[in-house]
């Protein structure tokens, strides 16, 4: 089966706008594992300009020849075998030709007058009309210090038709205070609609179908209300510990790695009003209005309604994994947590009294990230005098990783002379539908800000609704430090303290 398309309306995407993509942190892995293969899919695709160009900046003292034979080899790694068809080899060599290199210091006013200058060649020489977007694939620390630096040397202007767009990776701010700060700091030398906050989540197929799931579908957007829904639960879960980025997860923790962007961008585009239009604005007006109706939690509702945990050692595919205490780079007596819990409101019309469940965490059973709608229960009355003791909600599910798909639970009849009612799955995978095409989940992100399209990034105003929603658990954990870690083993689904969240509500968390 494939779906139907109406070919009068689909419109081919058109090649993104002549441009030099300037990343900083080059030497990076960010760089070598996704931001590099991403831009050979674009260009496979038909989407990159033809009038295009790379410029890495790095601290590293390389070679331009061993940066693009590093660069090479990374794009022949990381797209092969995902897809179908091999790498092309030929494309692959041409877009190396137009990938260059300049080292120096981040603080150094004069590494930003040799890239002035470079930018200034390139056009030149490759007829590119002086659109640049910066790709910041670095420290937080240094996000700042790179975007003043950017506007002293005038690399910020914008004259005429010409562009100039900065995107920052996450994490933005480690607190609602350093956010305010950082987006003070940026706006002294870029108007908004020049930034882009990236989120790679965002750039997951079924992310994106969530508002055409939605909004295109006349059968859900009715029963999309406290009215027919229960509860919402979205887990992110991943079977990896910290990996060697135990000095960072020191200093974040699961909840500052996690909710303030991945969970709040999940819970804004789930939660949100119809906008007006598909433009940036509007539909992230619409994300901006839920985020402030999620409602900050007391001292006393974090203790209640927020869950923290560590893991210990475990077993995870028959394999003994280490504790979080006992990772490279991680305080013995660390009490960062790798897990959270919580229990959110949105305080608004559409969703009054329906909970927003919330976990994510490391050393857990298996990687998935899914969105799950639990619907009310229908009445028993119907069926009272019959064999049926109880009715299974129906349960609308959006599949985000691994496998990218949707899923509906409802009830039918079991053959046979008596009357018994069996869950039903109706389930739809993308690789099923529509194939698979070699992606790293930053082809879209890269598009659409050399396209000019906003609307997965993260406003201003966004990012301080989600750490507002983040804030006053920091404040008591910071308060209170956990006496129990670690308080579960790998490989299980964290502390008993978030089953006992729900089951508080008579509720429970979705099995997999």
């Amino acid at each position: 089966m494939t779906p139907e398309t109406d070919t009068q309306t689909q419109q081919a995407a058109r090649p993104a706008d002549p441009c030099i993509m300037v990343i900083f942190g080059a030497s990076g892995d960010l760089t070598g594992r996704k931001l590099i293969p991403a831009i050979y899919n674009l260009a496979k695709a038909g989407l990159m300009p033809k009038n295009f160009a790379m410029v890495g900046v790095a601290i590293d003292q390389i070679s331009e020849e061993d940066f693009r034979k590093k660069a090479g080899k990374d794009m022949r790694e990381q797209t092969q075998g995902k897809g179908d068809a091999p790498v092309e080899c030929a494309l692959c060599d041409s877009l190396v030709e137009r990938m260059f290199y300049l080292s120096g210091d981040f603080k150094d006013p004069n590494l930003y007058q040799k890239l002035a200058t470079k930018l200034a060649e390139l056009d030149k020489t490759l007829g590119t009309p002086g659109n640049y977007f910066f790709y910041l694939a670095v420290s937080p620390m240094f996000f700042a210090e790179i975007v003043r630096q950017l506007g002293a040397a005038n690399l910020n202007c914008e004259v005429d038709h010409i562009w100039r767009r900065v995107v920052i990776e996450k994490p933005f701010g480690s607190d609602l205070e350093s956010a305010k700060t950082l987006n003070r700091e940026i706006q002294k030398t870029l108007s908004e609609k020049q930034i882009y906050r990236i989120d790679h989540y965002l750039g997951k197929e079924t992310v994106q179908n969530i508002l055409v799931f939605r909004f295109s579908n006349g059968i859900f957007e009715p029963v999309w209300n406290r009215r027919y829904i229960d509860h919402v639960q979205i887990t992110a879960a991943e079977e990896l510990g910290v990996e060697r980025r135990g000095g960072y997860y020191e200093h974040a923790g699961a909840l500052r790695d996690m909710v303030p962007n991945h969970v709040m961008q999940l819970i804004s585009l789930t939660a949100m009003e119809p906008p007006v239009s598909f433009q940036a604005d509007a539909v992230r007006d619409e994300q901006s209005k839920v985020l402030h109706a999620v409602t900050p939690m007391s001292p006393e509702e974090v203790l209640a309604r927020a869950v923290r945990g560590q893991y210990g050692a475990g077993i995870i595919d028959s394999e003994h994994v280490p504790a979080y205490r006992a990772e490279p780079m991680v305080d013995p007596n660390s009490t960062t947590e790798t897990f959270v819990a919580l229990k959110l409101s949105i305080d608004n019309w559409r969703w009054a009294d329906v909970p927003f469940y919330i976990r994510t965490g490391k050393r857990l059973p298996s990687r998935t990230t899914e969105i799950a709608i639990q619907f009310r229960r229908a009445p028993f009355v119907l069926f009272r005098d019959t064999p049926v003791e109880k009715l299974s909600p129906n349960l609308l599910v959006m599949h985000i990783q691994p496998d990218e798909g949707i899923s509906l639970r409802f009830g039918a009849k079991v053959p046979g002379p008596q009357v018994r009612v069996g869950a039903v799955n109706m389930d739809f995978h993308y690789t099923d539908y529509f194939g698979t095409e070699p992606s790293t989940g930053y082809e879209r992100l890269l598009y659409d800000c050399m396209i000019g399209d906003a609307t997965l990034f993260q406003r201003a105003d966004m990012v301080e609704a989600g750490w507002s929603v983040v804030q006053p658990i920091l404040d008591v954990w910071k308060a209170l430090p956990p006496r129990t870690f670690p308080n579960y083993p790998s490989g299980t689904w964290g502390p008993k303290e978030a089953e006992d969240l729900l089951k508080k509500d008579n509720r429970h968390w979705r099995d997999f």
